[in-house]
């Protein structure tokens, strides 16, 4: 009886410590996100005093308070109603990170579902190069791109940073995970029923795998959305950039206006996230699966 009441006391006293490491860590991961939040509605003479050691460059230490003295919304409206090169910059994200996602459909579930569905000879030395290109980063490519997009005289516009990203490699791995969780023997019946190939990839494959394919779309989405080194690479015309650069570019007497814009990029993830989040957990369950069963 005493073992009993000492194991429930233990399990009690595991559960809560369990609760506060989770909580403790789920509020750490959320802090940067705080502070944009807070930081977005101070207003442009408090973030002085707040970080004027740094801009004077003493000592001192930066303050910082969650709550504002005085909140107020300026910075929103300032940035919404009175610097149009945002809405700009936001609409030229929102383009390249639709065309890529567009041209990663047309180009990647075809070739991942060939990958994944058929036999060929070269078929094992074709996936390796294509995990091996996955796994190289963008510094090692960046030059070879560059020549390529300069040679057919793309630098400089949208299509030098959407190119490259619709031929990457790794959503096809993605969408290819996906689709090896479909049966064979599904397949064979289809077959054996008369539906061609193509009726089998759109009425079977996409609908069988849309787990992981929508998940591979979210994946791909915000990291668009949040790239920085393909642009910085291949625009040169600050019209032209997207977002990402965007916020950099603030100097540090807009600490406010760059919280702000940063909300608004955040909400648009965020919005992203919550509409398709059923999805990216059926493609991570899916993937994992895959994985611990050997496909």
């Amino acid at each position: 009886m005493m073992y009993r009441k000492k194991k429930g006391i233990v399990g009690r006293i595991f559960r809560v410590l369990q609760f506060i490491i989770v909580v403790g860590l789920g509020i750490l991961l959320c802090m940067p996100v705080l502070i944009l939040v807070f930081g977005s509605i101070v207003d442009e003479i408090e973030w002085s005093g707040r970080i004027a050691p740094l801009i004077m460059d003493t000592v001192e230490y930066i303050e910082w308070k969650w709550i504002p003295d005085y909140p107020t919304l300026v910075n929103f409206r300032d940035l919404l109603f009175f610097t149009p090169q945002f809405f700009t910059l936001f609409w030229n994200s929102i383009t390249i990170v639709l065309l890529i996602l567009l041209g990663q459909m047309l180009v990647g579930l075809p070739g991942a579902w060939s990958l994944a569905v058929y036999n060929f000879r070269g078929k094992k030395v074709l996936f390796s190069l294509y995990v091996i290109l996955m796994i190289l980063p963008f510094q090692v490519t960046m030059l070879s791109k560059y020549l390529v997009l300069s040679k057919i005289h793309l630098l400089n516009t949208h299509w030098a940073v959407i190119l490259p990203a619709v031929f990457s490699t790794f959503p096809v791995f993605l969408f290819y995970r996906s689709f090896c969780g479909i049966s064979k023997e599904v397949l064979e019946a289809a077959r054996m029923d008369g539906a061609n190939e193509w009726r089998i990839f759109t009425q079977m494959g996409l609908p069988l795998a849309r787990g992981g394919i929508f998940a591979a779309l979210i994946l791909d989405f915000l990291e668009g959305l949040n790239m920085m080194e393909e642009p910085m690479a291949f625009l040169n015309d600050k019209s032209l950039w997207p977002l990402s650069l965007y916020l950099p570019e603030i100097s540090i007497k807009q600490a406010g206006m760059a919280c702000a814009a940063s909300v608004i990029t955040l909400i648009v993830s965020f919005f992203v996230f919550a509409m398709f989040k059923d999805y990216l957990e059926m493609g991570i369950i899916s993937s994992a699966l895959n994985a611990k069963s050997g496909i």
